[in-house]
């Protein structure tokens, strides 16, 4: 039995969109690309063809995936959530109390992960480190430079 994965509705949408996107252009676009490398003569030397066919091996088995990931798919809106406890969707600010920073993070699924953006995936060592404790407690997480200690100091859901 298939594993449902869980997103925000803005991840759900972005898997859509780069779904319709490869549909019903990127697929037309290789499509025209390998017929016209066809023209130019011989497929076994035609390295323009070759890059034309992996191409499309790539955007069919990125279609494929989508599919699976979009009927797997488990929508979770953190605007209908609520707590004092971290789940999936929270936005958490952490308190660093060696160098007296706050960070805060959004915990969400795999493919909506954007480091830069302040999101975590559920799956990661910080998500998984996080899911579960409640606010103002403290969370030991191991990350490539040791053990850092985190203070919980809020927990949102928008």
């Amino acid at each position: 039995m298939s594993q449902s994965i869980p997103m925000t509705p803005g991840g759900y949408q972005s898997l859509q969109e780069e779904l319709k996107r490869l549909v019903r252009f990127e697929r037309q676009a290789v499509v025209q690309a390998i017929a016209e490398a066809r023209g130019h003569g011989d497929l076994s030397e035609n390295a323009e063809y070759e890059a034309a066919k992996d191409r499309q091996a790539f955007i069919e088995g990125r279609i494929k995936e989508l599919n699976d990931k979009i009927a797997r798919a488990q929508v979770i809106n953190p605007a209908d959530l609520a707590g004092n406890k971290v789940v999936f969707g929270a936005t958490v600010t952490l308190f660093d109390s060696d160098t007296d920073t706050e960070v805060t993070y959004q915990i969400v699924g795999e493919d909506e992960a954007d480091i830069k953006n302040g999101k975590i995936s559920v799956t990661s060592p910080v998500g998984k480190a996080l899911i579960g404790h409640l606010l103002d407690e403290e969370v030991r997480i191991k990350v490539p430079s040791g053990i850092k200690i985190f203070e919980i100091t809020n927990i949102r859901f928008e």
